[in-house]
């Protein structure tokens, strides 16, 4: 089978590989579409960031070099687990859990002390097929297409931090960063019953699919100050909860900025060390929340989608061919902000 290898920052490589052979519990999936995730990108630019390089992942077994791709969907050609059909048409959550750990016994898998990401600490699915737990399976009714279910990934990320929350139904909602996680975002907050939801980007097109995506409000941060705008439109109240799904600290400050009294920051990007002011913070009573991955939302989403409710492939901007996918995909994200999200296909023959 031909795979896109990760062997170092810039370096990726596509290869022939054998195709392993299935170990107890284990389904062989032949991959329809797969997303370029942000995560994918920082591996591509400046890796190693998650991906293994000197030991192995403790569940997965692998390390560098490595099949990149976590966002992706099929059909099940092998099954070693009998309660998954061949033939299926799947969606994969793509988290690895113990099953034993504490977190994991309490039904947080997310937060299992292994978990890891199928693409990131062991070989994904930006390959004609990969070998992934049953566990991770989700099956798709007719409704679902592959280009929907290649983008339930980030929509799960989306959905499980909008659980997270404290959100009540009316509440005056900020999301900053309009890439596919913030979009999808502006997309559960508007199906889980949030009142005004104002986006927040310094892209008119990523702000545009914001709208279209629900968002009643639509802040460009390169022209205007996020902070005043959101407050502004909130009447100076400010917003009951915002995302920070950018991952800077100019955004940060602006999501802590635009709260009410009482408001909720719910940290979604991804950055390293950030400064805080926290007299400002107790002296409002803020709350700062982080959401990391996603649990039983999986289930959710896929019912949403097959009536309509929802769209994820909303978000998707380009479909390009794995023998392209450097050039056409990594790269292209990187040049054009208009961008949003490149499904990869293993195949040329469309997977539907």
């Amino acid at each position: 089978m031909k795979a896109l290898r990760w062997h170092g920052p810039r370096d990726l490589r596509l290869v022939d590989l054998l195709e392993p052979s299935l170990r107890p519990r284990e389904v062989r999936i032949r991959v329809a579409y797969c997303g370029i995730c942000g995560s994918d990108l920082h591996e591509y630019v400046d890796g190693p960031h998650a991906i293994p390089v000197d030991c192995p992942h403790p569940i997965s077994g692998r390390r560098a070099p490595l099949t990149l791709g976590h966002e992706f969907c099929g059909t099940v050609v092998e099954s070693a687990d009998p309660g998954v059909a061949v033939d299926a048409r799947v969606a994969i959550e793509p988290e690895y859990r113990c099953g034993a750990c504490d977190y994991c016994l309490r039904g947080q898998y997310n937060r299992c002390t292994s978990m890891g990401f199928i693409g990131l600490m062991g070989d994904g699915g930006m390959a004609e097929s990969v070998v992934v737990p049953s566990y991770t399976v989700h099956p798709l009714p007719d409704e679902v297409g592959f280009d929907q279910a290649a983008a339930l990934e980030p929509a799960a990320v989306a959905l499980h931090a909008v659980r997270m929350s404290g959100l009540q139904a009316g509440d005056a909602c900020a999301v900053f960063g309009m890439g596919p996680v913030g979009l999808l975002t502006v997309a559960m907050l508007r199906q889980c019953g949030a009142g005004d939801v104002i986006a927040v980007d310094v892209n008119a097109k990523r702000l545009a699919m914001a709208g279209s995506m629900g968002a009643s409000g639509a802040v460009d941060a390169s022209r205007e100050d996020s902070t005043s705008a959101i407050l502004g439109a909130t009447s100076g109240r400010g917003a009951a909860i915002a995302f920070e799904v950018a991952g800077s600290q100019a955004t940060l400050d602006a999501t802590l900025g635009c709260l009410r009294k009482g408001g909720e920051a719910m940290l979604v990007g991804l950055m390293g060390k950030a400064q805080v002011d926290i007299f400002d913070t107790v002296n409002r009573e803020l709350r700062l929340t982080a959401s990391v991955g996603y649990r039983d939302v999986f289930p959710t989403l896929i019912a949403w989608t097959a009536r309509g409710l929802i769209d994820p492939a909303a978000i998707v901007t380009r479909k390009v061919s794995l023998r392209h996918a450097v050039p056409q995909g990594f790269d292209a994200l990187l040049a054009d902000k208009g961008q949003v999200k490149v499904l990869v296909a293993p195949f040329d023959a469309d997977p539907e």
